[in-house]
């Protein structure tokens, strides 16, 4: 798995798909001040790392949830990596949206699920965990049974780790901000005295005194 960590990490950086920049710090929609941006769609555009990124979440979906029998996307981010790997694995696939749809069916779940189906939701990143706890709620609520979660990157923050057990979901991810801090600075992606501040950031989001060197 470690293997696997360090190999996501160098795709996603090598790609630019990780931005890192303790100087001048990313707004996020929570109003957090953050030095790390990831943004795992540009992974679809770039073939060797795609193959990399959906034989990696099959590969888990194999070993860590071997009883799955449908792969559930969520929206937008999650949807093809749910396609690709539900074609990879000969698996059905379906995804959910962020809101009920307010024509035709309504619906908010996607393609066909059966009550009691066992499911594997398809992330592309955790951080908080709040919109993917959410996605497995609405599959609860319609009589999945979710046996969990596969995705490209987590951040591994207390409160997301905190929900995830708190809501009984077990999440695997290919990669984190531990093993990606650690190949960006031997790869000089990043200044060696940055890791702490990276670190110090995913710890306590909430305390700005990383961005001080």
């Amino acid at each position: 798995m470690k293997y696997m960590e360090k190999k996501i990490a160098k795709d996603l950086l090598s790609i630019k798909a990780v931005f890192l920049r303790p100087e001048e710090p990313f707004t996020w929609a929570s109003g957090i001040k953050s030095p790390i941006y990831c943004d795992n769609r540009l992974t679809l555009s770039s073939i060797p790392v795609r193959n990399d990124v959906e034989e990696g979440l099959a590969e888990i979906v194999r070993t860590k949830f071997p009883e799955a029998e449908i792969l559930m996307g969520t929206s937008t981010a999650g949807i093809a990596h749910a396609a690709i790997t539900a074609t990879i694995l000969n698996l059905p696939m379906g995804y959910v949206r962020s809101g009920a749809k307010d024509h035709g069916r309504g619906n908010q779940i996607e393609g066909r699920l059966e009550k009691g189906q066992k499911v594997v939701v398809i992330e592309d990143l955790i951080s908080t965990a709040g919109s993917c706890i959410e996605v497995v709620n609405i599959l609860r609520e319609a009589g999945a049974d979710v046996l969990g979660v596969a995705s490209i990157f987590t951040y591994g923050m207390k409160k997301g780790l905190d929900r995830l057990a708190e809501a009984k979901v077990t999440n695997y991810s290919l990669s984190n901000l531990d093993t990606l801090v650690e190949v960006a600075a031997e790869e000089g992606y990043i200044a060696n005295e940055d890791k702490q501040r990276l670190i110090a950031f995913r710890n306590n989001p909430s305390d700005e005194s990383w961005m001080k060197k």
